[in-house]
């Protein structure tokens, strides 16, 4: 069985010939992730393919995203980042899937980073990856998946992943999944998928984490085993990146063989057009 994982990154330290930006992030750990340990990683944990999304704290870059994926272009891809308040952003989409990316994400789980969503002055996003057939996995807590419902509704043909299951902050337990039927009602919208990335982070039990089994299994009821990819994001989790993928391959018996193929890497490949050969 192919598993593909939906979310990992690597990043480079913060100097002065490669600065970090002043944000609202952090990074998962203090030292750096390169795209030797990742591959060390993944091969230790069964893993062959994964997605690089750079990550926030690095700014807008994908510069060593890009260069993992150039070197290992059966095993890693790059889902990258824009600077979307760029002058240039609009033509950028235009070529963006030949220039090495399969797609972008785009982050407004935090207010801080919101204002333009709420604001609409990403508006255009929409309609131009639509239109350039970009697939964008967007970051956004529960509380505002009306609004990307109405994305799905105005445009289509565009492919939208919800990363983490729109679980964002600290709470674990029942409190993190207060509003996660906001989350379930996108079911409905057939270009709307969903990362299950993070998972262990928002359980009240140690692995393999039951407390937060029953809520993906109704993701996997709502949206079906296509429309729903397993991830990891494992530098910040708590289990091993091994321990993050036996949680779906031994310890959920209502997932069969049939559905974990394609929860576990054939739809997210599909999904992003990573062509298997």
């Amino acid at each position: 069985m192919l598993i593909a994982d939906a979310q990992v990154h690597i990043w480079g330290a913060n100097t002065p010939a490669r600065p970090w930006p002043q944000t609202v992030y952090v990074p998962h750990r203090p030292q750096p992730l390169s795209r030797d340990e990742l591959l060390r990683e993944m091969d230790a944990a069964g893993v062959q393919r994964a997605v690089i999304v750079p990550p926030a704290w690095e700014g807008d870059r994908n510069d060593l995203a890009l260069e993992a994926a150039r070197s290992s272009p059966q095993r890693l891809a790059v889902m990258g980042r824009l600077d979307l308040a760029s002058p240039s952003a609009r033509e950028a989409i235009v070529g963006l899937r030949g220039s090495g990316l399969l797609g972008l994400r785009v982050t407004f789980n935090f207010p801080a980073v919101q204002a333009p969503l709420l604001e609409g002055r990403v508006d255009w996003l929409w309609q131009a990856a639509e239109k350039a057939c970009v697939p964008l996995m967007v970051f956004v807590p529960h509380a505002l998946m009306p609004l990307i419902d109405g994305v799905a509704e105005r445009h289509p043909q565009l492919k939208l992943v919800l990363d983490h299951m729109g679980l964002v902050g600290k709470t674990r337990g029942e409190a993190a999944f207060a509003d996660f039927d906001r989350l379930l009602a996108l079911a409905r919208r057939p270009n709307v998928a969903v990362k299950t990335t993070t998972l262990p982070l928002y359980a009240a039990d140690e692995y393999p984490y039951r407390s937060v089994h029953p809520y993906l299994r109704r993701v996997f009821d709502a949206f079906g085993p296509q429309r729903v990819f397993w991830g990891s994001d494992f530098t910040q989790i708590a289990c091993s990146y091994a321990e993050s993928v036996r949680m779906y391959t031994e310890e959920m018996p209502w997932l069969n063989a049939h559905d974990q193929e394609w929860v576990m890497g054939r739809g997210l490949c599909a999904w992003l057009d990573w062509p298997l050969s």
